[in-house]
């Protein structure tokens, strides 16, 4: 860089210091609770959690997934996502089907009624991030994406690339 020029703005975030940190980190903690409190009133109707949500959503997003597969892009322990996918089954939103190719493994769909679940926690969503992303403009919006990008780890990195581009 020459003498006496600024720095680039993505230099100087290179130097962040802890009480810029702290900021970012409290601002996405209340940035989550503000991308979840629409889901979780609809949730709550029916006396679901965010576990619910994250099932539904990625039965949507993997329509036919095996439960192995969820349990690898949800990770968490299988008594976990079992309890979850009972109820979830029982109330008519998920339909589980044996395999064809091995009988052990059970492939999960939403149902009509699961499919309007989906779509109405997604939208909740959708306007909350398309108000915010205009607010922010297209600049912000990159970045932003880049940023929890780099937060990801290697096997959550895995499962984002291989549903990323898929279409809704």
């Amino acid at each position: 860089m020459p003498e006496g020029s600024q720095p680039h703005m993505g230099q100087s975030l290179l130097f962040l210091t802890d009480e810029q940190l702290r900021k970012g980190i409290e601002a996405m903690f209340f940035a989550y609770r503000g991308f979840t409190a629409d889901p979780d009133r609809i949730l709550g109707q029916k006396g679901y959690g965010r576990a619910h949500h994250r099932a539904i959503h990625f039965i949507h997003r993997n329509s036919g997934t095996t439960v192995n597969n969820l349990l690898s892009i949800l990770g968490v322990t299988k008594q976990s996502l079992n309890r979850v996918l009972r109820t979830l089954i029982e109330d008519g939103l998920v339909s589980s089907t044996v395999g064809t190719k091995d009988k052990r493994e059970r492939h999960l769909h939403l149902t009509e009624e699961g499919a309007l679940l989906e779509r109405a926690l997604s939208d909740a969503q959708r306007d909350r991030m398309r108000s915010a992303y205009r607010a922010a403009g297209p600049a912000a919006v990159a970045g932003f994406r880049q940023v929890l990008e780099a937060m990801m780890d290697d096997e959550t990195r895995h499962h984002y690339e291989a549903m990323k581009d898929r279409p809704e």
